[in-house]
């Protein structure tokens, strides 16, 4: 159930952005182990003068592939988070041909009352979910 926001330079094809997406799906599947219907992603591209991500002094090399993204969880656990980072990055080599260098991540964690997935309720209050 991650909300995954995806920011990436425009450019990519349909084709691209769905291999991208669904490579990131399955690191998300496998390691957070959630149902495979929970797929919840928002791509946002950007004109190379509106993205900058810079390597913050760790010498890590950017290219025009670069992804930035940001996943909004409840929480996972270190373990979990180091696991999903790792099978993104080998995913998105794989299946993309975009380089470990060029993903960035970003965890964001907020607890179940912070979620309403439709019908203006908080489903996993009302035990719904």
């Amino acid at each position: 159930m991650p909300l995954m926001r995806f920011d990436l330079l425009e450019g990519r094809s349909d084709a691209e952005l769905k291999a991208l997406l669904d490579a990131a799906h399955e690191a998300m599947l496998e390691a957070f182990n959630v149902p495979p219907g929970d797929r919840y992603q928002i791509v946002t591209e950007h004109k190379p003068t509106r993205m900058i991500v810079e390597d913050t002094g760790l010498d890590i090399p950017r290219t025009k592939d670069v992804v930035v993204v940001q996943m909004i969880t409840r929480p996972r656990g270190r373990e979990k988070k180091e696991l999903f980072y790792r099978l993104l990055t080998e995913k998105l080599q794989a299946a993309c041909g975009i380089a470990p260098a060029d993903v960035m991540v970003s965890t964001v964690e907020n607890t179940d009352e912070d979620w309403s997935f439709g019908h203006g309720r908080a489903q996993f209050l009302t035990g719904e979910l």
